[in-house]
């Protein structure tokens, strides 16, 4: 869930380029993986509140994503980030890419289906085009993007019904979706203008920013959630799994992919994720879905595909003038 955004819910690269290592694995079984993965979050999330508070859902996922990533930096032989500065920038970022979007579907899970969390989810894109417009000077919009933001938007409220006067729907529960979908192109524009270019390494980054995220939820938690009564084994494996897969080792295989085949095939894993949270919503957990849910759902995607299109650019001439 995350993702390069998108989003997906796992952090966006932060820092220099991926470093380039030599992949164990073809790209396409790890571009499967992580659809599957970010796929089923939204279900771990559902099972996990289930037995424990939403604050502690996420606190439990951001400590097994953490724990994962703090292996790989062992395994590496990296260190934490230095320097007041960039800990100050990845606190912000723990907080609007980790901390607060994991919560805000935690809390929305409680009265909404996993399968219309995971469609909420898709509407980063959107979300990251709009902010764009207005915080992004160097990313230009052009008509195609600018269609797609109104294409996505139509799929959304075709998704949440509103010829029907969102009758049935439950607005607390998607306003808080839709929020943790806003909060993360949010945190990716923060990014972009404050640890673009820094000299340590996307995992050194990422791990002081779960780390951060984690140290956050500590402090939340216990003032606003009471323990747990009994330990319900399901949910709690539920929350490890949510967090060891759908947070510290997808963030690794989403590297692994944007070093080897560059960002925009890489964020392709946003149009398959609502596809599987509905799948496995509707097979595992029993939920149901009208008409205007997959339909909206898909044109949605066709929006977010849209805005993500840039222009091409003009070809290069050759030595003797003639085009390329």
């Amino acid at each position: 869930m995350s993702s390069v955004t998108a989003t997906t819910t796992a952090p966006a690269p932060t820092g220099p380029a991926p470093e380039r290592t030599r992949p164990r694995l073809d790209w396409r079984l790890r571009f499967g993986a992580l659809s599957l993965i970010w796929g089923f979050s939204f279900l771990l999330i559902k099972v996990g509140t289930q037995g424990y508070a939403p604050f502690q859902v996420t606190l439990g996922r951001l400590a097994f994503g953490t724990a994962v990533l703090a292996v790989a930096m062992v395994v590496r032989r990296e260190g934490l980030p230095r320097g007041a500065r960039t800990w100050g920038h990845l606190a912000v970022a723990g907080f609007l890419l980790n901390a607060l979007p994991f919560s805000l579907f935690a809390f929305a899970e409680l009265t909404i289906p996993s399968t219309l969390a995971g469609i909420c989810n898709a509407t980063s894109p959107l979300w990251g085009m709009a902010l764009s417009l207005v915080a992004l000077s160097e990313d230009r919009p052009t008509r195609v993007r600018v269609a797609g933001l109104g294409v996505g938007f139509l799929g959304v409220l075709t998704v949440l019904g509103a010829w029907q006067g969102f009758e049935g729907l439950d607005a607390r529960g998607t306003t808080l979706a839709l929020l943790a979908s806003l909060s993360y192109p949010v945190g990716w524009i923060y990014v972009r203008r404050t640890l673009a270019g820094s000299s340590h390494s996307n995992l050194s980054l990422t791990g002081g920013q779960l780390l951060l995220a984690t140290a956050q939820l500590a402090v939340v938690t216990p003032l606003f959630t009471a323990p747990p009564a009994r330990f319900a084994v399901g949910p709690l494996l539920a929350v490890a799994a949510l967090g060891v897969l759908g947070t510290g080792l997808a963030v690794l295989i989403q590297y692994g992919l944007v070093a080897e085949v560059g960002p925009t095939t890489g964020q392709m894993v946003t149009y398959f994720v609502p596809v599987i949270a509905a799948a496995a919503g509707i097979a595992l957990l029993g939920e149901t879905l009208t008409w205007s849910t997959p339909v909206g759902a898909a044109i949605v995607l066709a929006g977010a595909a849209l805005t993500q299109m840039r222009p091409k650019r003009p070809a290069q001439p050759r030595h003797d003038g003639r085009p390329a």
